[in-house]
């Protein structure tokens, strides 16, 4: 097992986990909140037992432990936890690791409700946070103080698509001793592995391309036994726990993972180089276009770009609100990483989330859609982007 790859992984990993006497080719759902004790000595143990999947399922559930095992294999890490989403992951990490007095480190851009979280609510509880350019090392080594907790990163960025550099942040963090997390969600652990370049803690909205049938809301924890074991309290704290079957629902999900994703980044690097061509296009940015910022880095610590593209059509708010409007066979609907294309537009998503200046900051444009490639036919999606922009009056 030690030496499985990833598509052996995503489909055998959970296979550790079994009960006693039945062994079922297709993973059970073990949809009860609760379980017997034999014995109150045995009652007595699982209540004191740190992550037991056999007491109440806020503590844990065998098909958590499931799904949790793959994960965990396919980041590469020791352990994995699963929440209910993925703000619930970020949430119980980042609370887990500060206290009051305590000193942070942010990127510019990041998943809208993780901006808050560092612009707002860890401000109240006296934790203070830095925000720095993603982009710039020697900012973010200048940014350390005596009493900084972690560097908290998430690439490719939402929704521009930016790529920290995970190796750098990772190395600097190492000499002043403290810690790093990195939201995976974009990327996924088939296009990149955080804990390959030394980040302590990844997270992820499993929602996305880890469930891939947008059916699913779901959040996972990917790191250290020992760190697992002092966010153990603040999860069952928060209690944001995942249902049994949403879990079942991100097992099975997982198992085709490889392939989706496959499929997934040939789409979206072929249809992000396609609209760079198309003249109502202003820029397009994806991790493997050469023409990308980052893309040297993007190179050397991901396999595929993941299923986000984002670009800026020309002529401002009007001709992009006409274009995602247009769209017949993509969807206009928030989210990504499913088997489906969806499409939207930024400005207007965000809008009623994010101050003026919240937008500036993380380089949401009028003009800018965020798209994430899903599995159809290429010529399709070209066809209905081809009509959606030559209605759109973009020039």
């Amino acid at each position: 097992m030690a030496d499985w790859k990833q598509d052996t992984i995503a489909v055998h990993g959970h296979s550790s986990v079994r009960a006693e006497g039945i062994d079922p080719v297709a993973p059970a759902i073990y949809y009860s909140s609760t379980f017997r004790a034999s014995d109150a000595p045995q009652f007595a143990e699982m209540a004191t037992s740190p992550r037991h999947i056999g007491f109440y399922t806020r503590y844990g559930n065998p098909t958590h432990a499931q799904a949790a095992e793959v994960l965990a294999k396919l980041e590469g890490t020791e352990v994995a936890m699963l929440t209910a989403s993925g703000m619930g992951a970020i949430s119980t990490a980042v609370l887990a690791l500060v206290k009051a007095g305590d000193h942070c480190i942010a990127q510019t851009r990041h998943y809208m409700a993780t901006a808050k979280l560092f612009d707002e609510m860890l401000r109240k509880f006296g934790v203070d946070v830095t925000i720095v350019e993603q982009t710039d090392l020697a900012a973010m080594e200048a940014a350390i103080r005596p009493n900084t907790r972690f560097i908290y990163v998430e690439t490719p960025a939402n929704p521009t698509l930016v790529v920290t550099d995970l190796g750098g942040i990772a190395a600097l963090a190492k000499q002043h001793n403290i810690l790093t997390l990195a939201d995976n969600t974009f990327a996924g652990p088939i296009n990149s592995r955080p804990a390959d370049l030394g980040i302590d803690v990844i997270l992820h909205s499993a929602t996305k391309s880890l469930g891939g049938h947008s059916d699913i809301t779901a959040g996972a924890i990917c790191t250290s036994k020992k760190l697992a074991e002092e966010m153990w309290d603040t999860s069952l704290t928060l209690g944001a726990t995942l249902s049994p079957m949403d879990a079942w629902l991100l097992l099975r999900g997982m198992r085709t993972l490889p392939l989706r994703m496959e499929k997934i980044n040939a789409n979206a690097l072929a249809l992000a180089a396609w609209l760079e061509a198309r003249p109502e296009i202003e820029a397009v940015y994806y991790p493997m276009l050469p023409s990308h910022p980052q893309y040297d880095i993007a190179k050397k610590q991901m396999k595929g770009g993941g299923p986000v593209v984002a670009y800026a059509i020309k002529g401002g708010y009007e001709p992009t609100s006409k274009f995602v409007s247009g769209l017949k066979l993509a969807s206009q609907a928030v989210s990504l990483g499913g088997v489906e294309t969806l499409a939207v537009h930024t400005a207007a998503m965000w809008a009623g989330s994010l101050t003026e200046a919240q937008m500036r900051t993380a380089g949401i444009a009028p003009n800018f859609v965020r798209m994430s490639v899903g599995i159809e036919d290429i010529e399709d999606l070209e066809r209905d982007f081809a009509q959606a922009l030559e209605g759109s009056g973009a020039a």
